[in-house]
C-alpha cells in the first residue's frame, strides 16, 4: 500500500455530497466569525496572559501576542486558501491528504487530537475550578479534583476522587452538539457577546488604574531579582527564555494557546452556507478581532499589576487578583470577570469538541478510523456517535487527571498543524497552479515560509519535556496507523487494487 497516496480535489469535493454522509450547511459568515472568537477568547486570554507575563515576558507580553498573532496570520492566510478550495470538514488533515499524502494526513489528524480533545479536557478542568470559586467553594475538594491531587486544609488532608463539574460541562456541551450545529452556533454567539462585553468593560475601567511604573522596564531585565513562589521555591529570570527578547519569544509560545481556535473554523467548512466566500472571512475576521482585544487587554492587565505579582498570586486567578488588589471599589467587576471566564471556557470547549468530532468524521469516511465516527444522527444530521465517544474519552481525562498533565501539548500540536498547512499551500501551488482559488494567499512562497519559520521557532522555544511528550504521542499514533488505518484506508485499498487490475489486463 502506498503511504503517500493522495486524495484529489475532485475526490474530496465528491465525498462531501455522498448521501448519508452529508452534513447540513447552516452557518453564515457571522456564525463562523463568532465560532472563531468563541474558540479563541477563553483560557488563553484570562490564564495564559499572566503566565507569560509573570514568568517570561513581563509587560512585553503585548509583543508576545503580536508575534504569536503574526505566526497565526501567516498560517491563517494559508488556511483561508485551502478552506475556499476544499470546503470539507477535517481542517489541516484534509489539506494534508490532498497535498502530501495519507501518512502525513494521519500524523496531522493525530496531532489535532492534542489541540482539540486534550484542549477541551484541559479547559473543562479550569471551568470546574472557576465554577467552584463562583459558588464559594461549596463543592467538596474530593468531587472537583482528580485522584492525583491533594491538599491540606486546617491540618486535614483531602484527596480528589473525581472532577464532577468538568464532566457536567462536557456532558451538556456534547448534548448540545448532538442536537445540531446551528443550535450550537447560536448558543456560542450569545456567549461570545457576553464575554467580549465583559472584556471591554475590564479594559475601559482598568485603563484608569494603569501605573506607568509597571511598564518600566518593558521587558524583564537579565538582572531581575528572583521571585518567591507560593510553594516556597525561588523563580529565577537568569535563563535566556525568562528575560529580554528570549522571554518574549517563549511568551509567544505560551500565549499561542490563546489563539488556538481560529483554525477550528475550518473544521466547519462542510457546514458553511457559502464556504468559498465565508470561510476566509470567518478565519481571518476572528483572528483580527481577537488580536486587537488581546494586545489591549494585556497592556491594561500588566499596567494595573506588576508582572512579579502574577508569579506570587497564582496565574489562574490573576485578573481577579489584579482587580481586588489594585482597583478599589470594583469588587463587582471581579465577579463579572469570573462569569466571563466561565462563559469563555464554555465556548472554547464547545468549539474544540465540534472541531475534534469533525476531524474524526472525515478520517472515518476515509477508512482511517472505524465507521462509528462518521455515523450521522437520522434527525439532527450530526456525528452523534463520535460526540458520545469523544465525551467519554475527554471526560475520562478531565475527571481523573490534573490540568498540568496536558501542559503545552495543545500548543505544540497546533503549531505542527500550522507548519504542515503552510507547506501544503506551496506544494499545491506548484502541483496545480491553474486550480481555481476563490481566495489566494498573497506573496507565496514568502507568507508560507514566514509562517513555517515563526511557528517552528515557537515549537523550539517550548520546554523539552513537552517536545518529548509530543514525540511519544506521535509514535503511538503511527502504531495505530500501521496496525489499523493502513489496512482499512479506502484510498489506499483502491491504490493497491488498481495496479493489480491493470496487471491482470496485461496478462490476458
Amino acid at each position: 500500500m502506498k503511504l503517500f497516496v493522495k486524495k484529489s480535489i475532485q475526490q474530496l469535493l465528491a465525498s462531501a455530497s455522498e448521501g448519508e454522509h452529508t452534513l447540513k450547511r447552516t452557518l453564515g459568515a457571522g456564525n463562523l466569525i463568532a465560532l472563531g472568537i468563541g474558540a479563541i477568547i477563553g483560557a488563553g486570554l484570562f490564564v495564559r496572559t499572566a503566565a507569560a507575563a509573570g514568568g517570561n515576558a513581563g509587560s512585553a507580553v503585548t509583543i508576545s501576542f503580536i508575534i504569536a498573532a503574526i505566526g497565526c496570520a501567516f498560517a491563517g492566510l494559508c488556511y483561508a486558501e485551502f478552506a475556499s478550495i476544499i470546503p470539507i470538514a477535517g481542517s489541516a488533515y484534509t489539506y494534508a491528504y490532498a497535498t502530501m499524502g495519507e501518512i502525513i494526513a494521519w500524523i496531522i489528524g493525530w496531532a489535532l487530537i492534542l489541540e482539540y480533545a486534550l484542549g477541551a479536557a484541559t479547559v473543562s478542568i479550569s471551568w470546574s475550578e472557576y465554577a467552584n470559586n463562583l459558588l464559594g467553594h461549596r463543592i467538596p475538594y474530593e468531587w472537583c479534583h482528580s485522584p492525583m491531587e491533594s491538599i491540606i486544609t486546617n491540618g486535614v488532608s483531602h484527596h480528589g476522587i473525581i472532577n464532577l463539574p468538568a464532566l457536567l460541562i462536557l456532558l451538556l456541551l456534547s448534548a448540545l452538539l448532538i442536537k445540531g450545529t446551528q443550535e450550537s452556533a447560536t448558543v456560542n454567539s450569545i456567549i461570545v457577546i457576553l464575554k467580549v462585553a465583559i472584556v471591554l468593560i475590564f479594559i475601559a475601567i482598568g485603563w484608569q488604574f494603569i501605573n506607568p511604573a509597571n511598564h518600566t522596564p518593558y521587558m524583564i531585565p537579565a538582572d531581575a531579582k528572583p521571585v518567591k513562589l507560593p510553594d516556597g521555591t525561588m523563580y529565577s529570570f537568569s535563563s535566556f527564555f525568562t528575560h529580554g527578547w528570549g522571554g518574549v519569544v517563549r511568551g509567544a509560545g505560551i500565549v499561542f494557546f490563546a489563539f488556538i481556535g481560529f483554525d477550528a473554523v475550518s473544521t466547519a467548512a462542510q457546514e458553511a452556507k457559502n464556504p468559498k466566500k465565508d470561510m476566509p472571512i470567518g478565519i481571518l475576521g476572528s483572528l483580527v478581532i481577537c488580536t486587537i482585544l488581546y494586545v489591549v487587554f494585556s497592556w491594561v492587565l500588566t499596567g494595573v499589576a506588576p508582572y512579579t505579582d502574577f508569579m506570587k498570586a497564582g496565574k489562574e486567578a490573576s485578573v481577579a487578583y489584579a482587580i481586588s488588589h489594585y482597583m478599589a471599589g470594583y469588587a463587582w467587576l471581579s465577579t463579572l470577570v469570573t462569569v466571563a471566564i466561565l462563559a469563555g471556557f464554555s465556548s472554547v470547549i464547545l468549539v474544540m469538541l465540534l472541531g475534534q468530532s469533525r476531524v474524526f468524521y472525515t478520517m472515518s469516511t476515509d477508512g482511517l478510523l472505524p465507521k462509528v465516527f462518521s455515523d450521522l444522527h437520522p434527525k439532527f444530521s450530526t456525528p452523534y456517535k463520535s460526540n458520545i465517544i469523544l465525551f467519554i474519552f475527554v471526560g475520562l481525562f478531565a475527571a481523573f487527571l490534573p490540568e498540568s498533565v496536558a501542559g503545552d501539548l495543545t500548543s505544540i500540536g497546533t503549531l505542527f498543524a500550522f507548519v504542515v498547512v503552510c507547506v501544503g499551500v506551496m506544494i499545491l501551488r506548484k502541483k496545480d497552479p491553474n486550480l481555481v482559488r476563490p481566495f489566494k494567499t498573497p506573496f507565496v512562497p514568502l507568507v508560507p515560509i514566514l509562517g513555517i519559520l515563526i511557528c517552528a521557532g515557537m515549537i523550539i522555544s517550548l520546554p523539552g519535556r513537552t517536545q518529548l511528550s509530543a514525540l511519544a504521542w506521535m509514535i503511538f499514533g503511527l502504531i495505530i496507523y500501521f496496525a489499523y488505518s493502513r489496512k482499512n484506508s479506502k484510498l489506499g485499498i483502491a491504490a493497491d487494487i488498481l495496479p493489480k487490475a491493470s496487471d491482470f489486463e496485461g496478462n490476458k
